[in-house]
């Protein structure tokens, strides 16, 4: 065996420990680490196989080595190495050419080579102790310098604080100042916050009690709307057969007119009861308690829940639903029954979305529904559970994202959408979990709803 890769594996490990990374616009540890290995590779080679091949091989890969740490002004501080190492390397090289090719030659004279080798090892190990003993000395100079700098420093520090003692003093009154004026800025923000949440309060009492009193207009409305039908229809089958000619035709058209105006009637007034239903949801100020709650769980149960009910009204529609949810995910201190809401909106939504865009584009689109949910840790080691909701539908134009959030504001055509579950989604992340509710999308590919509860744990 040679001691030309172990040497290699020093030279190496040596260059890792001391070369200056931040100098080098490449990934240099990568290339010292590749030939930590190659060295490593190279001592099991040629323990397993002694060939004049592989030696040639190791003492190539020792002089390449060498060269580059001579040749590479990032590698300077192993140059010392070099001509320790070098002088082994050479006669090792020289041991092994003629011991291959001039073998009788070698026999004659081999206790002069294999004396030439171990100079080269005790030439190594003996300019190995110096370099140590001079690093040493240059460590020990360096430390002297040092704390002589430390202690002029130290002076010049003291000078300083001694001749501005004054100033500093003020410099902190005025700190303490500028302090006490943050403090006072905080408070007046929050007092407005509290201003601002109570006017929020009063105004969601206020819309509540407007809702509930046209709750009850609208079901007259609704129901005689439904029964005047009824009535109309008995009409046309009974009593108006008793007329004649042109008496009957001119009634069974009033009839008609009327049957369409209270099919409007009532459209229009289911219609206005969903807004009124959503705006008694949106008002209600939630006192459900926290609970811990399994999100993988829930957002299970309401991506299900949501397709189903979509697949109830449009049995045509089928979506590919991605779950890909973390399976290390801890359970959060949620109010279940209020995410749950905010994910079934945000459900709803998503297969809306992707209905829409199969019945423009037709049977070559493959709708899809993912949900991702992860545990994030941020910079300053605060978690959170992270749950995106993306689909491949036709996305939120950017003109309208400003006001997505907005009571009433839908994209959506009439009758579809009353404008209220993203604003109430929004309010439910946002006030009652101190989270975020953001949106990514693309017109006409995709939108991402991104979920984001702090854990407080």
């Amino acid at each position: 065996m040679t001691l030309e890769p172990i040497f290699a594996l020093l030279l190496i490990s040596f260059l890792k420990k001391k070369v200056n990374y931040q100098k080098v616009d490449y990934d240099l540890a990568k290339y010292l680490q590749f030939g930590f290995y190659v060295s490593i590779a190279l001592i099991i080679l040629d323990v397993v196989s002694s060939t004049y091949l592989v030696t040639l091989l190791v003492q190539i890969f020792l002089f390449a080595l060498l060269y580059l740490v001579y040749r590479r002004q990032e590698l300077q501080a192993g140059r010392h190495m070099i001509f320790s190492i070098l002088p082994y390397a050479i006669l090792s090289f020289i041991s092994s050419f003629v011991r291959e090719f001039f073998p009788s030659f070698y026999k004659k004279i081999d206790d002069f080579f294999e004396s030439a080798v171990l100079f080269g090892v005790l030439w190594y190990g003996g300019m190995w102790l110096v370099n140590r003993n001079q690093r040493k000395a240059l460590e020990r100079e360096r430390a002297r310098r040092e704390a002589e700098e430390a202690q002029h420093r130290i002076m010049a520090q003291l000078k300083v604080d001694l001749e501005h003692e004054v100033a500093q003093r003020t410099a902190e009154l005025v700190k303490q100042k500028e302090e006490l004026q943050v403090t006072l800025d905080e408070l007046r923000n929050t007092q407005a916050q509290l201003i601002q949440s109570e006017k929020m309060a009063s105004l969601g009492e206020l819309t509540a009690g407007i809702a509930h009193e046209i709750q009850n207009p609208l079901n007259f409305v609704n129901n005689f709307s439904e029964v005047s039908i009824e009535l109309l229809d008995e009409l046309k089958g009974g009593p108006l057969k008793a007329l004649e000619g042109a008496q009957q035709e001119e009634a069974e058209e009033i009839i008609a007119d009327l049957t369409q105006n209270l099919d409007k009637i009532n459209f229009h007034g289911k219609r206005a009861d969903g807004i009124v239903k959503s705006m008694l949801q949106h008002s209600r100020s939630s006192s459900g308690k926290k609970e811990m709650t399994d999100i993988n769980a829930l957002a299970d149960e309401y991506v299900r829940l949501s397709y189903h009910g979509l697949r109830a009204k449009d049995k045509s529609f089928n979506a590919t639903i991605d779950t890909q949810f973390d399976t290390t995910l801890p359970s959060i201190e949620v109010v279940p029954q209020d995410l749950g809401r905010v994910l079934l909106n945000l459900f709803n939504n998503a297969f809306y979305s992707v209905n829409e865009k199969r019945k423009q584009i037709g049977g070559s689109f493959m709708p899809r529904v993912t949900i991702i949910t992860e545990y994030i840790v941020d910079d300053a080691q605060e978690a959170s559970i992270k749950i995106t909701v993306a689909d491949n539908g036709l996305g939120i134009p950017s003109a309208v994202l400003e006001k997505i959030y907005q009571p009433f504001f839908t994209t959506k055509p009439t009758g579809q959408g009353t404008g209220l579950g993203l604003s109430m989604s929004y309010d439910i992340i946002t006030k009652m979990h101190g989270g975020e509710l953001k949106v990514e999308t693309i017109e006409g590919e995709y939108a991402k709803f991104i979920i984001i509860i702090p854990d407080k744990q």
